[in-house]
């Protein structure tokens, strides 16, 4: 059944505004998008008043859910202050022009972002895979790190939280879409012994993610909360890169068990891959360790190798920080063909040289995650 945007609408005029008014006159609504039976849309309201609207999205969500043909619905709460809204006044300075120490100390009664931190049921340690920049293979490391794992005998899950240039599709060959069980969560996909879910799987590949921060952060709460993940030791999540709103969405909403930071040698990427661990640290997330990617060039035909980006860069970088250094993975054809063919390199050649660097960094990573899944 094809589910149009005015059923969409229909259902929403029964949802009420905290003033009372039908959710459709209240002028809060932005497009709304629906595709194969998937709904996504925002509500936007100011800022001051986000929290008393945060039922009206839960309330929002079930009404859209409850239409007959509707798979999966994404609906964001935004919140913007109002131009013109006063800021809270400037702390009274001494003439020197600096605040009184006092001034310094944060509210009391404040509650911190972390406060929010709640496990998710069933899994028992959840870790981001993460890089400053974009383009140093951070996917592929994260799906066939993933892949290292299970090999390892552990359950693992594997969540694409790259809303904006989601790759796990195109790299696990999944063109099927999630269905729903009977508590409307989704179901992951289950691929290579993988439970696997992304935002690639409710858009169609070139559609254009034009969502704002708050869009993202709901989306991914959404993509660790209405997912029966099952029971699992291990969720692998594959981070956007740089250091923003996804980032600290996953910090404050799950306590993550590690992070770990993917780098190519070259000076730029380590630029970045050290904001990327300064962010973690700064939100007490444990680093596990930085991985060397694209680390040197080796030739398919005569097995020459070439330091095409330098060499030992990360490896330097861990020493200097003071964190583990994971291991070096080679810029090598047969990863990058077995990627954009939907089998990665650990599931297509096993016993390949390739599958045991992936393997090696997984073990390094579990023994270090072994005293977190062995209590779960």
């Amino acid at each position: 059944m094809s589910v149009t945007q005015q059923q969409v609408l229909e259902q929403l005029a029964g949802v009420t505004s905290p003033r009372g008014v039908a959710l459709t006159n209240a002028n809060v609504l932005s497009p709304i998008t629906v595709s194969d039976g998937k709904v996504f849309f925002s509500i936007n309201v100011d800022a001051a008043e986000a929290r008393a609207w945060e039922s009206v999205r839960a309330q929002a969500e079930s009404a859209v859910r409850a239409i007959p043909g509707v798979t999966a619905a994404m609906i964001a709460l935004t919140a913007e202050r109002k131009p013109g809204t006063a800021s809270p006044p400037a702390p009274h300075r001494h003439a020197g022009g600096v605040a009184p120490a006092s001034t310094h100390r944060p509210p009391q009664g404040a509650p911190s972002p972390m406060s929010r931190q709640a496990e998710i049921p069933g899994i028992a340690a959840v870790i981001a895979v993460a890089s400053g920049k974009g383009g140093v293979g951070k996917s592929t490391t994260a799906l066939n790190l993933a892949l290292g794992l299970r090999d390892l005998g552990l359950r693992v899950g594997l969540l694409d939280a790259d809303i904006y240039g989601p790759s796990v599709p195109r790299l696990t060959g999944i063109r099927e879409k999630p269905a729903l069980n009977d508590d409307k969560k989704m179901i992951p996909i289950s691929r290579f012994g993988l439970s696997i879910m992304s935002i690639g799987f409710l858009v169609e590949e070139d559609t254009a993610m034009i969502w704002r921060g708050p869009m993202v952060m709901s989306a991914i709460t959404q993509m660790l909360r209405d997912v029966a993940w099952g029971a699992l030791d291990v969720l692998v999540v594959d981070m956007p890169p740089g250091t923003g709103d996804a980032q600290l969405t996953l910090a404050q909403n799950v306590p993550l068990k590690g992070a770990i930071i993917i780098s190519t040698p070259q000076d730029l990427s380590l630029i970045d891959a050290r904001r990327g661990l300064a962010m973690f640290r700064k939100v007490n997330v444990p680093v596990l360790g930085i991985v060397e990617n694209m680390s040197y060039f080796q030739c398919p035909h005569c097995g020459t190798r070439s330091d095409i980006f330098g060499h030992g860069g990360a490896r330097h970088e861990a020493e200097r920080l003071g964190v583990p250094f994971l291991g070096e993975i080679p810029l090598h054809m047969a990863i990058r063909t077995t990627s954009d063919s939907g089998n990665p390199v650990v599931e297509s050649e096993p016993d390949g040289p390739h599958a045991a660097i992936y393997r090696a960094i997984g073990a390094k990573v579990r023994d270090q995650l072994q005293g977190v899944i062995a209590a779960a």
